[in-house]
């Protein structure tokens, strides 16, 4: 009876505390994890309920579409809004390999909210996301490529077998070229080649995507405030008529253009700032 009182009172006082955090003005962690949790929580019920149905006809990219346009809206909840320029470049029905940067697990969502613009497109991910179920499986039932960025030889040959249903079903590949989440505020990480080898190999354009800075998330300080994220399309990189030999000019040619718009970007949306906002960056 003693461990069933000591039980009730911890619950109470925990759940307490936790709703206080969560109401509280002031920003503290369980607030800043709850926008993520959130996210994460809506993503894997709707896998959960939607697996039944991929299974029918498994990783198809048409599941993707009609995954990403259900859990998309949960972006409303957590007070992001996205906003995408230049999409008539991921509309055009065909082949094409999408590189973009990579900041956050928020990119995801980003990716969800424009997913319907494409409407085809088998997202790259590292093998590890498999492993989170419900969402891991729900995703490779849904067209994902799942690859171990240790074996560069494995992760090729996934590629390559995605190039073909690309070629063949005009389906747009998804890459985030520097391999892992950037911390960076001011530049990209460094590209890996395999999305440019792809490409190349392919012959397909190379389409340039740039998220803005999250300038709403401060890690360090526990802040997540309502914001506003640009999905900026550039136009399109032709590889027609490169070889093997050019990938690594392409890639400095399209890291550059990226990084450019990222800066511009950068400014656009840092400079509509009040002084004493507390970016990341101030820490």
């Amino acid at each position: 009876i003693m461990w069933d009182k000591f039980i009730y009172v911890f619950v109470i006082t925990l759940s307490t505390y936790i709703l206080k955090q969560l109401f509280s003005e002031t920003p503290n962690f369980i607030k800043y994890k709850s926008k993520f949790l959130i996210f994460y929580f809506t993503a894997s019920v709707v896998s959960l309920i939607l697996m039944p149905f991929f299974v029918f006809n498994p990783k198809n990219v048409m599941n993707a579409l009609f995954g990403t346009q259900i859990i998309k809206h949960v972006t409303k909840v957590i007070e992001v809004k996205w906003f995408l320029r230049n999409g008539k470049v991921l509309a055009e029905d065909r082949g094409a390999v999408i590189v973009s940067n990579h900041q956050s697990s928020l990119d995801i969502l980003g990716m969800f909210n424009i997913w319907h613009v494409a409407v085809k497109i088998a997202a790259i991910a590292r093998k590890e996301i498999f492993y989170v179920w419900p969402f891991g499986l729900a995703a490779y039932l849904a067209g994902v490529v799942f690859i171990d960025r240790n074996n560069s030889k494995d992760a090729y040959k996934q590629l390559k077998i995605t190039s073909d249903v690309m070629i063949n079903n005009k389906t747009k590949i998804w890459v985030f070229p520097e391999g892992t989440r950037n911390k960076d505020f001011t530049t990209l990480l460094p590209f890996k080649k395999g999305a440019f080898n792809i490409a190349v190999a392919a012959q397909v354009p190379i389409l340039p995507v740039v998220f803005s800075p999250y300038y709403f998330i401060n890690s360090k300080k526990f802040i997540f405030n309502k914001g506003h994220a640009i999905i900026q399309c550039l136009d399109p990189v032709p590889t027609e008529g490169l070889t093997m030999n050019d990938v690594p000019e392409l890639i400095v040619k399209v890291r550059t253009m990226m990084e450019n718009a990222y800066k511009e970007l950068s400014k656009e949306v840092l400079s509509a700032l009040p002084p004493d906002y507390p970016l990341a960056t101030m820490d």
